[in-house]
């Protein structure tokens, strides 16, 4: 495989990792379309899944060893979406085809918005719009202050990833990317809604979009990972070895994913090849989480695995009573994970050890969100639960 050239959409197959300069609008004028966007992870922000546009799954800050519940929001279905915090509100879809906005402190409803059926995909927010996928097909562009509806886009089959963001090259607008069970990678202006270009790939797309050092990432059900240039043209592919339904955390250089079929990969993205594989005896429908020097991730094997970043070796595992299909976070020295066994779990980085767990009774196939001193994460018992330290 030939070395990429900078500026490339990346997308490894079942999951969507986008790496694309973003900048913001912070400023009136032609200084905003030069400026980074505020969508990383801070002690106060988690604005996407994953944190942010490399979907690392990485907080800052620290966490105490034990929760305490301070709320719940009962919705009217289960909640596999993946909720995100900012201005201290909480932004989560469900299954009875609504996005909240919640009060962080309270668990107050302040909006909701509907759309056609389940929201299963974790909203992202950018420049004050929410931006999240339905069953129903459709993207929804949402002002985050009231729950307007700005515009919605159509695909032509479910979308269950988030949407990710990046700026254009040349004329520094803000484009917004997406991957739908129609096989197709979106790119769409933020401000019209409508498509600049589209890229075919040869199954579902199932994960979620991630953007870091000029490059980004993403992937569907073709067992392949695709690099596809800004303009959504003349993309590469690298093996994956079997259809990929987890989001890749990507560093700028590496890629990191699991596969259907039970292997974990980095991937070398310059080089265009495997670096190591790390296998499990099930299959990897959990997205990483990436620490200093490990990386982080959940299995069909009711297992949570730590991989050694560099090497590929098993550094621990730490078992729980079911599938592991959440994904973790990483804060500070401590990982946070929901399994279906019904558990929020911590953990301790170094070496595994349980540190606290919380029986929310049903299955959690939600990903934990980070910020403000809470922990938030849906239910399939059709509530989004918060944590915080004990008082």
């Amino acid at each position: 495989m030939k070395r990429l050239p900078p500026g490339l959409v990346l997308f490894v197959s079942g999951a969507v990792v986008l790496a694309l300069t973003t900048a913001a609008c912070s400023q009136s004028g032609p200084a905003r379309r030069t400026r980074p966007a505020a969508t990383q992870p801070s002690a106060n922000t988690w604005p996407m899944f994953r944190g942010g546009p490399g979907m690392l799954g990485a907080a800052p800050g620290k966490l105490p060893e034990k929760l305490k519940l301070r709320w719940k929001f009962k919705t009217g279905g289960p909640v596999a979406s993946s909720p995100i915090i900012v201005n201290r509100r909480v932004y989560v879809g469900s299954g009875d085809g609504m996005v909240y906005c919640l009060g962080l402190e309270k668990g107050n409803k302040l909006w909701s918005f509907k759309t056609g059926d389940a929201v299963d995909a974790p909203p992202t927010y950018v420049d004050g719009v929410i931006y999240v996928g339905s069953i129903d097909s459709f993207l929804y562009a949402i002002t985050a202050a009231d729950g307007k509806l700005k515009w919605k886009f159509e695909t032509e089959d479910k979308i269950v990833g988030a949407a990710n963001h990046l700026r254009d090259p040349k004329t520094g607008k803000l484009r917004i990317l997406l991957g739908s069970y129609d096989f197709n990678l979106y790119c769409i202006d933020a401000d019209s809604g409508k498509d600049v270009w589209k890229y075919p790939s040869e199954n579902y797309i199932n994960g979620s979009v991630a953007v870091a050092g000029g490059k980004s990432v993403f992937g569907g059900c073709d067992a392949a990972i695709h690099l596809v240039p800004a303009d959504g043209k003349n993309a590469k592919t690298i093996s994956a070895g079997a259809y990929v339904a987890a989001t890749a955390a990507f560093d700028g250089k590496h890629v990191y994913v699991g596969n259907y079929e039970g292997s974990f990969l980095c991937v070398d993205t310059a080089a265009g090849k495997v670096v190591w594989t790390y296998k499990s005896s099930d299959p990897f429908v959990s997205s990483p989480a990436l620490g200093k020097d490990r990386v982080v991730v959940g299995s069909g094997d009711h297992r949570l695995h730590c991989i050694a970043r560099k090497t590929g070796k098993k550094l621990w595992t730490f078992p729980t009573r079911d599938e592991v299909k959440s994904s973790p976070v990483i804060c500070g020295d401590k990982v946070v994970v929901g399994s279906n066994d019904g558990r929020l779990y911590i953990v301790r980085l170094a070496d595994g050890k349980g540190l606290w767990s919380y029986d929310l009774g049903n299955p959690i196939g939600s990903s934990p969100a980070i910020a403000g001193g809470f922990v938030i994460v849906g239910c399939d018992d059709d509530r989004v639960y918060a944590f915080a330290a004990k008082r």
